[in-house]
This record gives structure tokens, C-alpha cells and sequence, in this order.
């Protein structure tokens, strides 16, 4: 039986892909150097590759974002650039990285949003109706000429133009009888340069695809398979529908076998589904079934034995041809456990980064062939994979477990509707007519990194490390007090990420040393682990924001990351359903609520910018993920009337879901709305939203200064949808990777322009107070 991977981590052991680029970046290290590194990269992945599996692709390497490399390839050159983009003179020249990563970051930055459901973001291509592709730059060609292995990796035609935007629905045949074309010639070059198969990753066909699309797709999936026997992947879901799917002419069909109508893990349910579909639609004599049955997206190891079982029963099933592969692309995960030797031996034995799915699927080919293992390393592996202790009575807490049980409807719900708390909080807060305040976080600069790790490595004491963060506290309130802000922030400086920070303080979480996963670009976080019942032992943020409140007459916002985040941001335990972690999340954010509020902290915000990115693919299971995400928000923000609660959201598609956001009954809520050229104002202009917004006026993960104009510019288009007196005035995110000198000139312009725009209204009849 052959096995197949894809998608292992490109950001290198020692997160070398991150400081290559980083350093490219800040004119540390030439292009060469850069280019030499990632080279050095992508011969490592390849290797490890070559060690475990039969087949492995090739070209998934990129400069910053494999979306952002398919619409060079295919000629989507915008016209500000295209001077400065050599790759339009031949197929095969060199990539101009200055131009290219002036589409990644700056003024001319793409809109970035989430890869389905989630936490890496792409840059999204802008495709309008008059659009036209042509192969430009073939990188799959040269990677594998460059590396003499592996099978050439595309993102597939139907993926690439779905996560595409610009053009309108109706326009989808033509744009897609003009790509197509495209790949066709680019998988007969593939062919004739000796590839035997092509790998076309294409996740949008488990989503809602519409009904008049399967004809075309089929029609064009006819023309690429002649000119190339293709492996075609899928994952986050299965297809629905199977027949449908399972027409396509295609060598071989990648199936995830774990994340099936939503489920997180390997079913019975999934497997009979799957058998019955076969049944009715077999495969021909030459195709193959490549099964993902390792996850890709969680780190608890495989139970190897039953899962071979399941293959087995497949086979005997269906007659077809089986390979082995991950459920979902490696790169969600870190790349390997050996380096974790800090963590809790009893939960260590349990985990399977991707190094270790690498050495799953080499153990689960040995079984199902009934083969000895090859190495000595192999056989200790077979013989004690899954063979650990049983879990300690201390993951499992009895009270929270009652408490969860003993919830009712009420307490999901605040104690005053919106329009009272409204009155309330504007008595309380006096804020002017469209009201300044930040996200959150303020630069974290490397005073403030090399600080953190000397306290965490024991270099300076607890005190030492306090009397600094009250410093950059001090510092960071005096600033938004020079500058005019209305609500000010303490400034994050405490925090290393949003979401490991309360990991860290919370029972029944871990946080690892090198479980490091790529969100965007370069950027980088650490998905804590939840492998027990979560308890709050004692408050978390209570002293930074006390502490912040006591240098200001200024509302100073509370600052918690919300339930939904932390799990969708984390690795989750398997053997809980996920709304009840989500609820005892809520439960433990809701202690801290009640802490702040008892301190005199008049305004909370409660972060959740993964709410729309744990949604399930297809949306016949949106009712049911919504139901319990929003009762765990609700749980959490269950404050007094008298206290503001805001929550923010960023980089997803949020316009298909504010109606679940209205739901959350949040009294504000502040959202990204600069990379998406004004969508989600759009959005605003088709939903009556009834409560408080702040669309995000200037991109932060740009170093491009805003102008006042700019700002103007959005607010106003704003107003004309929503009424003033609702409008907050707000950057679209946090500013922890931003610069001092970036940071200052953004945030006063964005005071002059509030202060501007409150001039063009009549404070008699847009007052806040009213």
C-alpha cells in the first residue's frame, strides 16, 4: 500500500522561514542569501519527505503566500507593479521579489482573509469580469527541475477562482472557460517533463459549490486529465455531492476521512458514508482512493490499530486501489514532539506533530501489508504507539463539570436588552460623538521580547520584570492621553499572544516550546494544547488593567480573548464535545469579567476574530456550530448592564454571518474593513445592523502611514449607512507588530480626522448623551 503527504510545515524546525524573509525584509540578509535559504528549506522538506512516504509534492514552497504565487502564474499582474514584475518577459524567469512583496505588505497590500475554516490567512486575488489569464510563470516546472523529485503541486482551478474576488457570480462561466486553459497548458508542460502525476489541491469542492457549476467543472476536468494524470485533493470536509465528486476523471481522489459533516475525528459514520458512495459510483480500474486518515489538524496521536481496521473494511468494500495520506495539509501543525521535553510526560506520550504523522503513516502501511517494520526505530514504534497510561485523574474536574451541567437559558443572557444598556453606558462613559480607541496591543518591541524571555529564563525577578511592564504601561497611557484617544488600552505588553497568554493561566491547558504554526506571511503563534477540564485558579488580567485605569480619568478598556478563539486557536481534546470546552471557557472568561467589573473597569472587550473561521464548510451545519458559539460569547460577556462590552473581528468573511453576530448581543463591535476595500461596509449597507461599529479605518499589518484623508475617506462612507451617534473611530487591529514611529503619526491622524468629522455633524442631534 502507497502512502501520501502533503503540506508539511515550510517554517522550518528553528522557524527558519520566518527570520529568512524577516531579515530580507529589514535589509539584514541580501536577496541571494534569502533565496539560498529557502532553498536549504525546501531540499529539508523534501528529504523528510523522501524518508517516510512513496509520494510527496513539490513547489509547495513560497516567498510569502501560495495564493499570491498562482495569480502571478497566472498573469494577474496589477498595472502599478507590472514594470517592476520581470515574470511576465518568459514562462520560467526569476520572480522580482521587490515587487512581489509590495503585493504582501504596504500600499498596494491585497486584501488577506481566512483559508476556509482556519487560522491561515491568504491574500485574496483580485479577479474582475473582464479578467484574463495567461501562464506566465511556471513555478511548479522549475521547482521540480530544481529539485529532481517529488510530484508538481498546484492550488486547483476551481479553489484558486472561488477564493478569488472582483467579479460578480455571473461571470464565474466566463472566467472560468478563460482560466482553465491556462492549467491545461501548464499540466502538458508538467507531462512533459517526465511527471507522473500532477497534485491539484482543490478544498472548495467540499463547500457548497453550486449545482450549475459541477457540468463545467466536469467539462474542464476532462480537458487537464488529458494532458496529465492528476491527484486530486480535498479536505477540511468531505464532498457533498459524492456523485458528482466522484465523476471527475481524475487518476486519483484525495479524501478527508476525519473532518466529515463537521466532526473533528475519524468516524464510523465517516467510513460508511464513504462505502456507500463508492458502491454507487465505483472507481475505474486505474483510479486511486488515497485516504486522509492521519489528522492534520489536531495533535492527538492516531489510534493506529483501529484505524487500520477501517482501511481494511474499505478495501474489502469497495475493490479500489488505496493509498495513505494526512486529513488536511501538515502545515496546521508543528513539526515534530521530540523537541517538547518540558511538557507532562503522560501528556507528551500522546501527541503526534507532523514529523510524527510522517512516521503514522509509514506504521500504518506496515500493517495493513503485514509487513516487519524496516528499523529498529519503526518497530518501538509500532509496539508502543499507542500503548500509554491512562489520563490522570487530574485533567478531569468534577466542579466544572457540574457547573456546565447546570446551566439554563438564562444564564445566557444578559440582564438588560441592548437599548437600556445603551442609555446606561452613555451616562456612564460621556463620550464624544464618534469615539477614538485602539484594538488592544501597542508595539512590542525587542526591549519588550528581550525583557519577557530574561524573566522567563530566570536572568531578572518577578519584581524586576513587574516594574518594567508598569513602565511601558505608564508610558503607553500618557501617550493616548498626548494624543486625544477617548478609550484607552494598557497595551499588551504583558502578552507574548492573544490567546497562549490566558492559556498560561488557566487549569487544563499546555503550552509547548517550539509548537510553532504559520497564521500569515511570516507570522507565527503557538497553539496552546487542552487536554483537561479548564479552570480559572485565580484572575488574569486584573492587575495590568487596574493598574492602567489608576493613571487616567479615561475609561480604560478591559481586554480578554474570547471562547471561541481560544478553542479555535488551540488544539482540542477529543474526548469532550467542543461546545462544552467552548462553555467552560466562557464560564472561566466570565469569573474575569466579574473581577474587572467589581474594580471599577467600565469597558470590556472580549476578542473573537476566529467566530467566523470555526464555521463548517458546508453551511447545512452553520445552525448547529452557531447555536453553541454564540451561547459560549454570551456566556463570557454576561455583564452588568452598566458595562460596555465590545468584541472585535478581523480577516475573515464576516458579512455572510452578521446576523450570528447581532446574536452575540455585544454592545459594540469593532471590525477589519481597510483590506477589504469597504466589503464589509457593503455589508452593513444590505444588514441593519441596530447596534454600536467600528469599522477598522487604516490596515495595521501595513507600515504605510494612514492620511487624514484616507480615514475621512472610510468614516464618511460609513455614516451613510450607519448613524453617527454608532460610529466608533478605530484602526482594524492590533498594533503589537507595528513600529513606534508608525504608530504615533497613524493615531493622531486618526484623532484629527474623528475630531474633523465631529465638526460636520450637529452635536445637538448626534450626541452620544442622546
Amino acid at each position: 500500500m502507497k502512502t501520501y503527504a502533503y503540506g508539511y510545515p515550510r517554517l522550518g524546525a528553528n522557524r527558519e522561514y520566518k527570520r529568512l524573509i524577516e531579515g530580507y525584509w529589514q535589509q539584514e540578509i541580501p536577496e541571494v542569501q534569502l533565496r539560498e535559504g529557502l532553498d536549504r528549506l525546501e531540499r529539508e522538506r523534501l528529504r523528510i519527505y523522501h524518508a517516510s512516504v512513496d509520494y510527496y509534492p513539490v513547489g509547495e514552497m513560497t516567498f510569502y503566500d501560495p495564493m499570491l504565487d498562482h495569480a502571478l502564474m497566472f498573469g494577474l499582474i496589477p498595472e502599478a507593479i507590472a514594470d517592476g514584475l520581470r515574470i511576465g518577459r518568459s514562462w520560467d524567469a526569476p520572480l522580482d521579489l521587490a515587487a512581489y512583496y509590495r503585493l504582501a505588505r504596504g500600499a498596494q497590500a491585497w486584501e488577506m482573509t481566512k483559508w476556509f475554516n482556519t487560522n491561515y490567512h491568504y491574500l485574496v486575488p483580485p479577479v474582475a469580469e473582464e479578467s484574463d489569464f495567461r501562464l506566465v510563470w511556471a513555478k511548479p516546472l522549475l521547482a521540480r527541475a530544481q529539485y529532481q523529485m517529488g510530484v508538481p503541486y498546484l492550488i486547483g482551478p476551481y479553489t484558486f477562482l472561488a477564493l478569488s474576488k472582483g467579479y460578480p457570480r455571473a461571470a464565474w462561466p466566463k472566467l472560468w472557460s478563460k482560466l482553465t486553459p491556462v492549467y491545461s497548458e501548464l499540466l502538458a508542460r508538467c507531462r512533459q517533463a517526465g511527471a507522473e502525476f500532477v497534485h491539484l489541491d482543490e478544498p472548495a469542492l467540499v463547500s457548497d459549490v453550486p449545482p450549475e457549476h459541477w457540468p463545467l467543472i466536469h467539462q474542464a476536468y476532462e480537458q487537464l486529465a488529458q494532458q496529465a494524470p492528476i491527484l486530486l485533493f480535498t479536505y477540511y470536509e468531505t464532498p457533498a455531492p459524492w456523485d458528482a465528486f466522484l465523476q471527475l476523471p481524475v487518476r486519483g481522489f484525495g479524501i478527508d476521512l476525519v473532518h466529515c459533516r463537521g466532526a473533528t475525528t475519524l468516524r464510523e459514520s465517516s467510513v460508511q458514508e464513504l462505502i456507500t458512495a463508492l458502491q454507487r459510483r465505483p472507481l475505474h480500474a486505474q483510479q486511486i482512493l488515497i485516504l486522509g486518515i492521519v489528522n492534520g489538524r489536531n495533535v492527538w496521536k492516531t489510534h493506529l490499530r483501529s484505524v487500520a481496521e477501517w482501511v481494511k473494511h474499505i478495501r474489502a468494500a469497495t475493490q479500489a486501489e488505496i493509498w495513505l495520506s494526512n486529513a488536511g495539509p501538515l502545515a496546521h501543525l508543528p513539526v515534530s514532539v521530540s523537541v517538547e521535553q518540558k511538557l507532562e510526560p503522560a501528556l507528551r506520550q500522546r501527541l503526534a506533530f507532523a514529523n510524527e504523522r510522517l512516521v503514522e503513516l509509514r506504521l500504518l502501511r506496515y500493517l495493513l501489508d503485514d509487513a516487519a517494520p524496516r528499523s529498529e526505530e519503526d518497530e518501538t514504534a509500532l509496539r508502543e504507539w499507542n500503548n500509554y497510561s491512562p489520563a490522570p485523574d487530574s485533567w478531569n474536574i468534577s466542579t466544572i463539570r457540574q457547573r456546565i451541567a447546570s446551566l439554563t437559558d438564562r444564564d445566557f443572557i444578559r440582564d438588560a436588552p441592548y437599548d437600556e444598556r445603551d442609555r446606561l453606558q452613555r451616562q456612564r462613559l460621556r463620550l464624544p460623538l464618534f469615539p477614538t480607541t485602539t484594538i488592544g496591543s501597542f508595539p512590542q518591541t525587542e526591549e519588550v521580547r528581550r525583557m519577557r524571555n530574561a524573566y522567563k529564563n530566570g536572568r531578572i525577578s518577578a519584581d524586576q520584570y513587574d516594574q518594567f511592564i508598569r513602565d511601558q504601561i505608564r508610558h503607553v497611557v500618557q501617550v493616548q492621553e498626548q494624543m486625544g484617544l477617548d478609550v484607552l488600552v494598557h497595551g499588551e505588553f504583558e502578552r507574548s499572544d492573544m490567546v497562549e497568554f490566558f492559556a498560561e493561566k488557566l487549569m487544563g491547558i499546555a503550552l509547548t516550546q517550539q509548537g510553532w504554526v504559520l497564521s500569515y506571511g511570516t507570522r507565527v503563534y503557538r497553539p496552546p494544547i487542552i487536554y483537561g477540564d479548564i479552570v480559572r485558579p485565580q484572575p488574569m488580567t486584573l492587575k495590568e488593567i487596574t493598574f492602567a485605569q489608576s493613571l487616567t480619568q479615561r475609561p480604560m478598556k478591559g481586554m480578554l480573548t474570547g471562547p471561541v478563539t481560544i478553542l479555535a486557536w488551540s488544539f482540542v481534546r477529543e474526548d469532550l464535545p467542543r461546545h462544552e470546552v467552548a462553555w467552560q471557557l466562557g464560564l472561566a472568561l466570565q469569573d474575569e469579567v466579574r473581577d474587572l467589573e467589581s474594580a471599577g473597569i467600565m469597558v470590556i472587550q472580549i476578542d473573537e476574530p476566529a467566530f467566523r473561521e470555526l464555521a463548517p464548510i458546508q453551511r447545512a451545519h452553520w445552525p448547529e456550530y452557531f447555536h453553541w458559539a454564540v451561547k459560549a460569547f454570551r456566556l463570557a460577556s454576561r455583564a452588568k448592564p452598566e458595562t460596555q462590552i465590545h468584541t472585535h473581528m478581523c480577516y475573515s468573511e464576516f458579512n455572510e454571518i452578521l446576523p450570528y453576530i447581532e446574536q452575540l448581543d455585544a454592545d459594540v463591535i469593532t471590525i477589519e474593513a481597510t483590506r477589504s476595500r469597504g466589503e464589509v461596509i457593503e455589508a452593513f449597507e444590505r444588514y441593519s445592523y441596530p447596534r454600536q461599529i467600528g469599522p477598522g479605518v487604516y490596515d495595521v499589518h501595513s507600515p504605510e502611514v494612514p492620511t487624514v484623508e484616507s480615514i475621512l475617506a472610510i468614516l464618511r462612507r460609513v455614516v451613510r449607512v450607519i448613524p453617527p451617534q454608532r460610529v466608533w473611530v478605530n484602526p482594524d487591529c492590533g498594533l503589537k507588530t507595528r513600529r513606534w514611529e508608525e504608530v504615533i503619526p497613524a493615531l493622531r491622524n486618526l484623532v484629527l480626522a474623528a475630531t474633523h468629522l465631529r465638526r460636520e455633524f450637529p452635536l445637538g442631534q448626534w450626541s452620544m448623551l442622546t
